[in-house]
């Protein structure tokens, strides 16, 4: 999952979260959003092999789902929002609008986190049709 959000294919994203979503959850549990976001957390477990992450942590406007913080400068570092029964549009927009990337920038009088590029990654989810949608964006620090 690292691999493909890095690329920015989305589509590969779609389909490792389907997968893990039908193989991994309970049928009763299915649709619920703290089962959701276990499966998010799941398909980014390698991750942590040079990422710090975060979860459901303050930053700027709000509490923000995932934050990945490469260990190595040279890697992008990612915000991830997730929306159940919403966009990967509108998730990308809270990410904005609630500005999450403060994060990234450290409090006052710390040096930057990252000074590289942060992918912005939206998840939505349909409860209806069981599926997922992804979208990311990238912005330069």
């Amino acid at each position: 999952m690292l691999q493909a959000t890095l690329k920015r294919d989305t589509k590969t994203m779609e389909e490792i979260l389907q997968f893990a979503h039908d193989t991994e959850t309970p049928l009763l549990d299915y649709n619920n959003e703290t089962e959701l976001t276990a499966i998010v957390n799941l398909v980014y477990l390698a991750a942590r092999d040079t990422y710090y992450v975060e979860r459901e942590n303050k930053a700027g406007q709000g509490y923000v789902d995932f934050i990945f913080y490469p260990e190595h400068q040279e890697n992008d570092g990612f915000i991830l929002e997730l929306k159940v029964d919403d966009t990967p549009e509108t998730a990308i927009q809270q990410i904005k609008n609630r500005n999450y990337i403060l994060k990234f920038q450290g409090k006052m009088a710390e040096k930057k986190r990252h000074a590289g590029r942060i992918l912005l990654v939206g998840i939505g989810y349909d409860k209806k049709k069981k599926d997922h949608h992804c979208k990311i964006e990238s912005l330069q620090l």
